[in-house]
């Protein structure tokens, strides 16, 4: 059989699943080492897409699409492909390592120091961005993991026998060792990326965890308070202690407190989310869009190219070592390499992609590079160890630079190592006050990693008055999957998931 032939069978076969299927996926591989490339652009009637960490995209297909129409991929240090969605015939398209040597740009550029770059990037940001009003399509997808790394207690006094080890032991065993946690959200967010207004119209959302894994802190309150009723007079009250510090509760709220330490040992977002069930889907729906509104703010807001962002370096250079590491290609474009390390107060390190053209930051690779807040103070300690990512922006039509894609993972650590004291009191019974004690020594300790993935698949300028005219609806809550279901978002561009996700399963299915 001719080879020509075999390939336009194959491409037949191919395309017609996937116009079926409504999508074009496949895996960007690097050419000489086979393995993924990550966060490479891919483009398709003016269309963008990120590759997701393991080099895999897909794009949803309409009925515009012709066989004949051009696919390009490129990223930062390979040559680019551009060519027929007919010519691609195999699940994977290769990526050719770029080199270029530093004289081959130095002949047609000043030879610029690399602070002299920061400053010519920092010049242009206003003729290389959008800053202003705009209305941008994005994807996000959160990730919160959750581990317990240490519980461990010893009581040194109990004057109530139902308060022993057996309950403790019990508590502690209820509250899940690890837990993971994904939500996704597709959506249109109105604003300016520097504002601190923003507002966001929510198309579709979802969650994905194991309700199995759930802190049931009703039933734990429910236990403690029939301790409580049991054993203590109603109108004690009790004295928390712990070291030299101490508070006073009624005996009415003992249970909300029991409740809140708890809380404390899991994710922040995720208490609030459960803090949410409780209250009416209207109650919800605002809530989760203000949530994820905040987070989007949050995000656009730390972009390196405004002067009050994390990622400083460069409106403050000065406070970097920054040496030009190389030149290499984005597509056809000459790109200076930088790396920056700070030199000091511990910050973030990384690597800046310059276009050497028109000066504009195309790429941001950064890692902390210390601990940024590693608070110890009686017993108490915060460790934010980790925090790193990368940021893409793209040329689009109109020729400024637009936000592709942003990643960023953030780990923190938590911990208590102190004496705890609960006494019961009681001022209407005569003689000693104290009825009951509780005495503890805790140690334990806690950790998260977060990430956040975004991609920006398009942006238009609007002015003022469009933004004020958008009015938010509070329609949309996220749909709970227990299990990765493919085909929620089928009909959205969205980032292709990675395998943990797809594998993703709960324990224990939930009834029908």
């Amino acid at each position: 059989m001719p080879k020509v032939f075999v390939h336009t069978l194959i491409f037949f076969l191919f395309f017609t699943s996937a116009q079926h299927a409504q999508s074009l996926s496949s895996t960007i591989v690097d050419s000489v080492s086979k393995k993924p490339v990550p966060y490479a652009t891919v483009q398709l009637n003016n269309r963008g897409m990120i590759t997701n960490e393991e080099g895999k995209f897909k794009f949803l297909l309409n009925d515009a699409v012709e066989a004949s129409d051009t696919l390009f991929v490129s990223c930062i240090g390979y040559e680019s492909i551009g060519k027929p969605i007919s010519e691609f015939t195999d699940s994977l398209i290769y990526l050719k390592p770029k080199a270029i040597e530093l004289r081959e740009v130095i002949v047609s550029n000043k030879n610029y120091t690399p602070k002299e770059i920061i400053e010519l990037v920092e010049d242009n940001i206003e003729k290389n961005y959008i800053t202003d009003f705009s209305k941008k399509r994005l994807f996000l997808r959160e990730t919160y993991q959750n581990n317990i790394i240490k519980t461990e207690y010893q009581i040194k006094k109990s004057t109530i026998d139902a308060f022993n080890k057996n309950f403790l032991d019990s508590v502690i065993q209820s509250i899940p060792k690890n837990n993971i946690y994904y939500t996704e959200m597709l959506g249109d967010l109105y604003g300016a990326d520097d504002a601190d207004e923003q507002k966001l119209d929510l198309i579709k959302a979802s969650e994905l965890y194991d309700k199995s894994k759930e802190l049931d802190v009703e039933l734990l309150e429910e236990k403690f308070n029939k301790i409580v009723k049991e054993n203590i007079k109603t109108d004690s009250y009790f004295k928390i202690k712990s070291g030299l510090f101490g508070t006073k509760v009624d005996a009415d709220d003992m249970g909300e407190i029991f409740k809140e330490e708890i809380d404390s040992t899991d994710v922040a977002a995720l208490n609030e989310r459960l803090e949410e069930e409780k209250k009416s889907k209207e109650e919800r729906r605002e809530f989760f869009l203000e949530y994820k509104r905040k987070t989007l703010g949050n995000l656009f807001e730390n972009l390196p190219i405004f002067d009050d962002s994390d990622y400083n370096v460069l409106f403050k250079p000065r406070r970097y070592d920054l040496i030009l590491e190389n030149y290499t290609y984005l597509g056809d474009q000459a790109v200076y390499v930088i790396s920056f390390v700070p030199d000091g107060s511990p910050e973030y390190g990384g690597t800046l992609y310059i276009n050497s053209d028109d000066f504009a930051l195309i790429r941001m690779d950064f890692e902390n590079t210390e601990s940024l807040r590693d608070f110890k103070l009686l017993g108490v300690s915060v460790n934010e160890y980790l925090a790193k990512g990368s940021i893409l922006f793209d040329k689009g039509p109109d020729q400024k630079y637009h936000l592709r894609y942003y990643n960023v993972i953030k780990g923190i650590r938590a911990g208590i190592k102190r004496p705890l004291t609960i006494i019961e009191k009681n001022k209407n019974v005569k003689g000693r006050r104290k009825q009951n004690e509780l005495a503890l020594k805790v140690d334990a300790a806690f950790g998260n990693i977060n990430r956040y993935e975004l991609i920006v698949f398009d942006e238009e300028p609007i002015n003022s008055g469009q933004f004020e005219a958008f009015k938010e609806k509070t329609g949309v809550l996220p749909t709970y999957m227990p299990d990765y279901d493919p085909n929620f978002w089928k009909g959205h561009d969205i980032i292709e998931p990675n395998q943990a996700i797809k594998e993703f399963t709960s324990e224990i299915q939930p009834d029908n």
